[in-house]
């Protein structure tokens, strides 16, 4: 009987210690979230973090169909606002970061022309972007593209990856150069590629700020986990993260 006892008293604390919170999180962040998730865990070691990463309007999607997240890091703000002037969100949406753009491909380019003489060059037959329509950083990418008077030059050259990473792999294996994160480039697998050898930052007069949202989920609403999370994402301690991934912090 006792042991019994001892037994049942084990499992509930495993149960009150083992706490986990569900995060939807833009894929430009995938290269930085396993930093920021173990930053967080030097803090709050009984807090696992489950993270699904997507296009923020997949995810926004999702979470308007009920997908139990609790907390959402878009790649813009207009998401979040959405989410928020529908009542699914329970915070105002808050800049943690703003993104920007480069262009990659994984053969050496001279970058010391312009981006229009690049991609209209011969050598480049397919160019990658994300897909503007769920990617704010496909966007990005078109404005910067048709204020940069090229985007109709070019429309045939264009392949669509369904988010921001899945473009990133698409610039290095199918494409001969696309539009990525910069955020991408700072992440160990992508050190190899070099900037002004295999990458350049696009001008940022061409595209408007990549201001990127956080907002806590109803689902997420007096939990006292989701509410250190979201704390921690606005902390100079994530901020310092997020710098050394190339993103600007507010």
């Amino acid at each position: 009987m006792k042991l019994k006892l001892l037994i049942t008293i084990i499992v509930l604390s495993t149960f009150t210690i083992a706490k986990s919170i569900n995060i939807a999180v833009s894929a430009n962040v995938s290269y930085a979230i396993d930093e920021l998730k173990k930053e967080f865990n030097s803090l709050y070691p009984n807090i696992k973090v489950n993270v699904t990463l997507g296009s923020s309007g997949k995810l926004t999607a999702q979470i308007k169909n009920n997908a139990p997240y609790q907390l959402f890091m878009s790649a813009n703000m207009l998401y979040p606002s959405s989410l928020y002037k529908s009542k699914i969100a329970i915070t105002e949406p808050i800049i943690y970061a703003q993104g920007t753009l480069a262009y990659l491909s994984n053969k050496k380019r001279d970058f010391n022309r312009t981006m229009e003489e690049i991609l209209m060059d011969k050598s480049i037959e397919k160019i990658a972007i994300a897909n503007p329509k769920t990617a704010p950083y496909g966007k990005a990418s078109f404005q910067a593209l048709k204020n940069a008077k090229i985007l109709d030059k070019i429309k045939n050259k264009l392949i669509n990856g369904q988010s921001i990473s899945q473009t990133v792999t698409y610039s290095v294996i199918v494409a001969d150069i696309g539009f990525v994160a910069k955020s991408s480039l700072y992440s160990p697998k992508m050190k190899r590629y070099k900037e002004g050898i295999n990458w350049y930052e696009v001008d940022k007069k061409l595209y408007n700020p990549i201001n990127q949202g956080i907002v806590i989920l109803k689902n997420g609403k007096e939990n006292s986990d989701i509410k250190a999370f979201y704390n921690f994402i606005l902390s100079p301690k994530a901020k310092k993260i997020f710098n050394r991934f190339g993103y600007i912090t507010p």
